[in-house]
C-alpha cells in the first residue's frame, strides 16, 4: 500500500533552531537550523516508520496572516518575532530539501498545518497511509485508521490508540481538549484553571464539548464557574483550533513525487555553508554516477546493516581487521596518528565485569577500522587472538605521547584495567566536550553519541538495540555477527572524530568553557576512574546489625501506627493509607494525585506530621525503610569480590550545575543529619593501620555568594571569622550577637541559605511556621543588612534574561531554557536558578579542582593515601596513620588556595576510624 510522508517543516524548523548549539560557518553565517532540519528529515527517513513512501512532502507556513488572525486578531499575539539568525536560513534550507529531491509546499493565507490535514485526507480517502512527521499536538486531531504522527526528536509514534493513550481522549475529541485547556503557543486561551486531567474528566464524563457546555450550570466549584465565564470564547476557540481539510492547494497528494537529487545544487548550498559532512556524501555518489539516485543514496547512515549497504555511503572506507597483516597495517597508523579515536566493544555494561569483545579506531573522518577479538557465535570467521593483540596494542594503550579520543573513556579505562592495561594519553572526550558545550540547553536532551551526531552532523547512527535487541531477548555483543559489529563499532570511533571538530573549536573559542574542560572535566576524569577503582572498604558485619535492628524498629513503628489509626492496615499501601487518614481519621486533604485522589507523598505527610501523630509515625517508618532496603541491606551484597570493597560509579555529564552523581551505589545520599544516617556511615571504615579522613569546604555557597554580590558586609563577616548566622539574626531581630539565641540563628540559617535559593516569604514562613507578613519582614531585613546581595540578584536575573545563561566563577555556562516561558511557574523557577546556578556550580567546580589537585599532590609525593569519596562539598580519603599529620597540614591548604575568591575559603578536616568519626 503507497504511502505520503508528509514532515511539518515549521515545527522541525524551530525545534532545529533552538535545539542545536549556534553553528556558524568561517564567515560568521548561522546553519543550526539548515543541519538540524536536513538531519532530521535524514533520520526519518531511516527509522522505519515510514515504509512504503512513493508520494512526500516538506510543508512549511507562509509569511504573513491567515484567515484566523481576521477571526481572532490575537490568534499567535504573543509569539516573538522570528529571529533573524533563523530568518536568514529559511531560503537556503527550502533550496538545500528541494534539491535532495523533496517537494517543498509553502501556501499563502493558510497554515502549514491547514496544508496537511487537507493532504492527508485526500491520500487517505484515495486509499493512501499517511505519515505526518511533527512535534505538533494540534495535528493529533487528523489522526485515524489510514493517518499516523511520527516525532523524530522523541520517536514517538501516535496511531489512534497512542492518541487515546497519551492524551486520554480519542483523536476525534482532540479539538475539543484543545478548547478547554487553551493553547499558550497558539496564544487562544482555554478555561481558568482547567488542566489536561479535568479537560479529559469533562469530556469522558459529557462526550464532547458541546455536552460540556451544556452541561455548565451543573459543575460546581471554581472551575464551574471559570467554565461558564468562559462560554462565550469557547466555540471560537474550538474554531481557531480546528484544521481546515479543504485548502485549495495546487497539487494533489499524487502530484508529490520524489525528484532526483540536484547534485550540482547541493554542492553549491553545502559549499557555501560549510557543511563538509554532506558535502562529501554528495560529492561521493556524484562521482559513483548516481545522479538519478533517490534521495536515501546521500544519507550517510542507515539504522539496519540491510540499508546501510544500499545507503551508507560514508562507510565505504570502513575495515574489519582479520589478519596479521592488517593489524600491523593498523598499528602503524595509530603510532603514526596525531589524534586516534579509541573504543571498546564489551561482553558486560558493568565496567569490573566487562571483557573485551573487540576494538575499534579511526585516525580521520571516515577511515575507520574494527578489529574483532572475541564473537562467539556457530559459524563466527578466525579471529586474531585476544591477549596477543592487547599484549602488542598495549604500549601504545599506555603511551602518554600517543593522543587519544573517546566518548566516555572513564568506561573504556575500566574495561582495559580488566586486562592489566592502564590506557594513558586521553585527550579529548566528545561525551565531556557536549557537557560542557550545551549541558541544559533547550533542546539537548543527552550527550551519548546518537544524539550528539545527529544534533551536531545531521546523521542516524545504528543502535544498539538495532544490532542486539532489547529486554528478554537481547543478545550480547559477541554474539553479532562481525560485519554487523564492525559498522557499527567503526561508527563510533568515526563519529568522534567527526563530533570533535564541530565541537571543541566552539569550547576553545571562549576561554571560560575552554578553561572548564581542559583545566576541570578532563583532568577530573582520571581522578574519578581511580577512584572508583580503590572503592571503598565497608563493615558489612555492622550493616546487618544494623538492618536487623531497623527491622525490629519497623515492626515497632507498625503496631504504633496500627494503634494510632484504630485498627490495622497496610501501611506500604496508598489506597488503605488514604482511607485511614482522610476517611476515618478525617485529616484534611493537603494535595491530590493526577487521579484525583488524596495524595499520601513525603510531602503530605511532613506537613501532617507538624499536627497529627500517625503521619509522624509512617514518615518515620519509610525514612527507615529507605535506609535498610537502600543501604544496610544492599551495600554487603554490592562487595566485589576480587576487590573485598563497593565501588561506586561516578557519573560526570548529568547534573547541569556540574556537580557528580553517584550511582550503583548511591553514596552521596547518605543521610548525616539522623542517627540512622550517621550510624551508616560508621560502617565505612579503614583498612588496619589506617584512618578515614573527610576534608570538607565550609559554607562553601554562602562565601560564594559574598564573593559574586560583592556585599561589604558579608565579606568582612568571612573576612573576620565571624559567625554567619549569628550576624544576620542579630540584625533581623535587633540583638546584640552576643544576646542571639539558638532557635533566633535556626531562623537566620535558613533565611541565609534559603534567600541564595529564591525562597519566597510564602516558602520562608511555610519552612518555619511563620505568619507570611513576619516571614516578608525578616527578608526586607535581611537584604537591608546585606544591599549587595538583593543587587546581585537583581542583576543575574537580568542577564539571564539577556543571554540565556549564567556563567561560574571558573566559566562553566549553566543553560536558563525556561528564563522566557510565558508559563510564570516555569519562568519564575528559571530566575531562581539563575541566582543560584552560580553558586552551585562554582561550588562543584571548585571540589572537582579540589581532587585533581589533591591527587596531583599524593602522586607527586608518591604517598599511598587514596581519595575515595566525593560528597557534596567534601572529599573523603583513606590514610596510612603515617602520612596523617602532612595530610591534615596540606590538604586544607591545598583545597583552600584553589581560587582567590574575595573571601577566605576554609576547610574542616576529620579524621577516625570510620567516616562517621571522621565527619
Amino acid at each position: 500500500m503507497p504511502t505520503l510522508l508528509l514532515v511539518d517543516g515549521s515545527s522541525y524548523l524551530y525545534r532545529a533552531f533552538h535545539g542545536l548549539p549556534d553553528l556558524r560557518t568561517s564567515q560568521g553565517e548561522p546553519t543550526g537550523a539548515l543541519h538540524g532540519v536536513l538531519g532530521m528529515l535524514r533520520r526519518l527517513e531511516n527509522d522505519g516508520e515510514a515504509t512504503d513512501v512513493v508520494y512526500k512532502a516538506c510543508v512549511f507556513d507562509a509569511r504573513g496572516k491567515t484567515f484566523r488572525d481576521d477571526w481572532y486578531p490575537q490568534y499567535k499575539a504573543n509569539r516573538p518575532p522570528m529571529p533573524d539568525d533563523l530568518a536568514s536560513q529559511i531560503e537556503p534550507l527550502h533550496a538545500a530539501i528541494g534539491a535532495l529531491g523533496w517537494p517543498v509546499l509553502v501556501i499563502d493565507g493558510v497554515e502549514a498545518d491547514d496544508v496537511i490535514a487537507t493532504l492527508a485526507r485526500q491520500a487517505a480517502e484515495q486509499g493512501m497511509q499517511v505519515v505526518v512527521s511533527t512535534g505538533d499536538k494540534d495535528l493529533a486531531q487528523i489522526v485515524n485508521a489510514r493517518i499516523k504522527l511520527v516525532n523524530t526528536m522523541s520517536n514517538e509514534v501516535l496511531d489512534e490508540a497512542g492518541v487515546l493513550g497519551k492524551f486520554g481522549v480519542p483523536a476525534t475529541r482532540i479539538v475539543d481538549y484543545l478548547a478547554l485547556i487553551g493553547d499558550s503557543v497558539d496564544n487562544v486561551p482555554g478555561v481558568p484553571r482547567v488542566g489536561a486531567k479535568t479537560a479529559v474528566k469533562w469530556l469522558s464524563e459529557y462526550g464532547s464539548l458541546d455536552a460540556v457546555i451544556a452541561a455548565a450550570g451543573e459543575i460546581s466549584g471554581v472551575v464551574g464557574q471559570n467554565l461558564r465565564q468562559a462560554l462565550d470564547f469557547l466555540p471560537l476557540a474550538r474554531r481557531l483550533l480546528t484544521v481546515r481539510y479543504d485548502v485549495d492547494l495546487p497539487v494533489a497528494p499524487t502530484d508529490l513525487k520524489p525528484r532526483p537529487l540536484e547534485h550540482k545544487r547541493l554542492v553549491e548550498l553545502f559549499k557555501r555553508f560549510e557543511m563538509r559532512s554532506w558535502l562529501a556524501e554528495v560529492e561521493r555518489t556524484a562521482a559513483a554516477g548516481e545522479g538519478g539516485a533517490a534521495p536515501q543514496a546521500v544519507a550517510p547512515l542507515a539504522r539496519t546493516p540491510a540499508a546501510a549497504a544500499e545507503a551508507g555511503a560514508h562507510r565505504a572506507a570502513y575495515e574489519t581487521i582479520v589478519d596479521e597483516a592488517g593489524f600491523a597495517r593498523w598499528v602503524a597508523k595509530i603510532e603514526q596518528c596525531a589524534l586516534t579515536a579509541f573504543d571498546t566493544e564489551t561482553s558486560s555494561l558493568d565496567p569490573f565485569a566487562a571483557r573485551i569483545v573487540g576494538v575499534s579506531f579511526a585516525v580521520a573522518p571516515g577511515e575507520a577500522a574494527y578489529l574483532p577479538l572475541a564473537h562467539d557465535y556457530p559459524g563466527v570467521a578466525a579471529q586474531l587472538p585476544r591477549e596477543q593483540v592487547l599484549a602488542r596494542l598495549k604500549p601504545w594503550l599506555e603511551s602518554a605521547q600517543h593522543a587519544k579520543i573517546g566518548q566516555n573513556l572513564k568506561y573504556d579505562q575500566h574495561v582495559l584495567a580488566n586486562h592489566g592495561i592502564r590506557l594513558a594519553g586521553v585527550r579529548h572526550d566528545t561525551l565531556l566536550q557536549s557537557y560542557v558545550l550545551e549541558a541544559g540547553k533547550d533542546g539537548v536532551r543527552g550527550h551519548d553519541l546518537g544524539q550528539l551526531a545527529s544534533r551536531h552532523l545531521g546523521l542516524a547512527t545504528i543502535s544498539y538495540e538495532t544490532l542486539c535487541g532489547k529486554g528478554a531477548r537481547q543478545i550480547g555483543f559477541s554474539q553479532v555477527a562481525i560485519e554487523q559489529a564492525s559498522e557499527y563499532a567503526a561508527e563510533d570511533a568515526d563519529l568522534c572524530l567527526r563530533l570533535h571538530a564541530v565541537m571543541y573549536p566552539l569550547i576553545a573559542a571562549e576561554s571560560g568553557l575552554r578553561h572548564v574542560y581542559e583545566e576541570i572535566e578532563m583532568p577530573v576524569r582520571d581522578v574519578l576512574f581511580r577512584m572508583e577503582r580503590s572503592g571503598v572498604l565497608i563493615d558489612g558485619e555492622l550493616l546487618s546489625r544494623q538492618s536487623r535492628e531497623i527491622g525490629q524498629r519497623l515492626l515497632d513503628l507498625e503496631s504504633k501506627a496500627h494503634a494510632a489509626a484504630g485498627q490495622p492496615f497496610n501501611v506500604n499501601s496508598p489506597k488503605q493509607l488514604a482511607e485511614i487518614l482522610f476517611d476515618r481519621l478525617a485529616l484534611p486533604v493537603k494535595k491530590k494525585t493526577p487521579t484525583g485522589t488524596p495524595s499520601t507523598d513525603e510531602e503530605v505527610l511532613s506537613e501532617l506530621a507538624l499536627d497529627y501523630p500517625l503521619p509522624k509515625i509512617l514518615l518515620e517508618a519509610r525514612q527507615l525503610a529507605k535506609l535498610k532496603g537502600t543501604y544496610t541491606d544492599k551495600l554487603p551484597q554490592m562487595v566485589e569480590a576480587t576487590t573485598g570493597r563497593v565501588h561506586t560509579s561516578y557519573a560526570q555529564a548529568v547534573a547541569v550545575t556540574g556537580r557528580l552523581a553517584s550511582n550503583d551505589p548511591n553514596l552521596q545520599n547518605i543521610p548525616v543529619r539522623t542517627a540512622e544516617g550517621r550510624r551508616i556511615r560508621a560502617a565505612f571504615v579503614a583498612p588496619p593501620g589506617s584512618v578515614i579522613v573527610s576534608a570538607d569546604y565550609s559554607q562553601i555557597e554562602l562565601r560564594i555568594m559574598a564573593h559574586l554580590s560583592e556585599d561589604q558586609r558579608l565579606l568582612d563577616a568571612f573576612a573576620q571569622g565571624e559567625d554567619v548566622h549569628r550576624a544576620t539574626a542579630a540584625e533581623i531581630f535587633g540583638l546584640p550577637p552576643a544576646e542571639v539565641g539558638a532557635q533566633q540563628r535556626r531562623v537566620a540559617k535558613v533565611i541565609n541559605f534559603g534567600l541564595i535559593y529564591g525562597m519566597s516569604a510564602f516558602g520562608l514562613a511555610r519552612q518555619l511556621d511563620l505568619e507570611r507578613s513576619a516571614a516578608k519582614a525578616y527578608i526586607e531585613r535581611y537584604f537591608a543588612r546585606y544591599p549587595g546581595v538583593a543587587g546581585y540578584m537583581a542583576t543575574t536575573r537580568e542577564t539571564a534574561k539577556a543571554r540565556g545563561y549564567v556563567e561560574t566563577v571558573f566559566g562553566r555556562r549553566l543553560w536558563l531554557p525556561e528564563i522566557h516561558s510565558p508559563v510564570a511557574a516555569r519562568r519564575q523557577a528559571a530566575e531562581r536558578a539563575a541566582i543560584n546556578a552560580p553558586m552551585q556550580g562554582t561550588a562543584a567546580d571548585l571540589i572537582k579542582a579540589a581532587m585533581i589537585a589533591v591527587q596531583g599532590w599524593l602522586d607527586a609525593e608518591h604517598l599511598q593515601t587514596r581519595l575515595l569519596m566525593q560528597v557534596h562539598d567534601e572529599l573523603v580519603l583513606e590514610v596510612p596513620e603515617s602520612e596523617l599529620p602532612v595530610l591534615r597540614r596540606e590538604v586544607p591548604r591545598l583545597m583552600s588556595e584553589l581560587a582567590s575568591l574575595r573571601v577566605p575559603l576554609v576547610v574542616d578536616v576529620g579524621a577516625g576510624r570510620n567516616w562517621d568519626e571522621a565527619h
